[in-house]
């Protein structure tokens, strides 16, 4: 067999040599790779998929329990006793001291809010549920927004072309693409329908780690950034905001992010294993 590269191969062993030549001569182009480390072996696809499961059990298991006037005290429960159940641990629990298992941001709170015994669903509120799972050392993280009582139209509306745009960067998501195609993608449908993408926040590389490489923006330049290979595994989070897209941290908890204007925000996200072929959603 040829020589493909000086210093060995840029893929696992069981990657197609096909791959490693294509991926050795945009290399030489000087395109910007991801590291090595962040294409899967199958033995860590396996196990990530193992771990997906349970983590998009939770949200179902949430989708079937939360309503009017629970707390989000109530939610992180009902995480936190699922996971348990199904021998998982919620990656959130203790993160880089973050109190709690799941992530329960309302209206206004674009992402990270802290579930807490006082704080409860009210009638036409918006809810994101953001749960990310560990199991036999693997990681997985998905997000949903839920729509509690009778919600404003304009406020629904916001809720379902986010959905639209984490749908839409997905598609954008290939093989062989750059992950500005995936923010392009994105920025424009927002934008499109009169709303902004938040900047300070994105999708990242999960799966062996928490929080790994690629950093995968929600705007950006077609054509531009990190190319997307066979093996990645990542999530696409839009948070998508119905007025400007500044944003602040509760400097009390240190973690709530709220819109700036005090306008609602959504956020849906998903985890996608990069195929030769396309993409495969692990989670959702």
């Amino acid at each position: 067999m040829k020589k493909i590269m000086n210093g060995g191969r840029f893929t696992p062993k069981n990657y197609p040599d096909e791959m490693e030549e294509r991926i050795q001569k945009y290399r030489k182009q000087g395109i910007k790779l991801p590291p090595r480390k962040v294409l899967r072996t199958p033995e860590q696809i396996e196990g990530i998929k193992a771990s997906a499961l349970i983590n998009t059990g939770v949200l179902d298991h949430v989708a079937a329990h939360i309503r009017e006037g629970m707390s989000t005290a109530e939610i992180d429960k009902l995480v936190y006793d699922y996971t348990l159940a199904h021998g998982a641990i919620p990656a959130p629990l203790n993160y880089e001291g973050f109190p709690k298992s799941v992530c329960t941001s309302i209206n206004d709170v674009v992402c990270h809010g802290i579930p807490s015994e006082d704080e409860f669903l009210k009638n036409g509120d918006i809810v994101n549920v953001d749960v990310s799972t560990i199991y036999n050392g693997y990681f997985s993280d998905a997000s949903r927004m839920f729509m509690i009582g009778n919600v404003h139209p304009a406020i629904k509306r916001l809720v379902d072309v986010t959905k639209e745009c984490l749908e839409i960067g997905i598609q954008a998501a290939q093989p062989w693409a750059r992950l500005g195609d995936v923010g392009a993608a994105i920025q424009q449908h927002a934008e499109k329908n009169g709303y902004s993408v938040v900047r300070e926040l994105c999708g990242h590389g999960v799966g062996v780690k928490f929080h790994e490489e690629p950093d995968v923006e929600h705007f950006g330049r077609k054509g531009t950034g990190m190319m997307i290979l066979p093996g990645m595994t990542f999530t696409i989070e839009p948070m998508i905001n119905m007025g400007k897209c500044d944003v602040f941290i509760d400097e009390e908890d240190g973690w709530t992010v709220y819109t700036d204007d005090s306008m609602p925000s959504a956020q849906w996200e998903k985890m996608i294993l990069i195929t030769e072929t396309g993409n495969e959603v692990l989670t959702y």
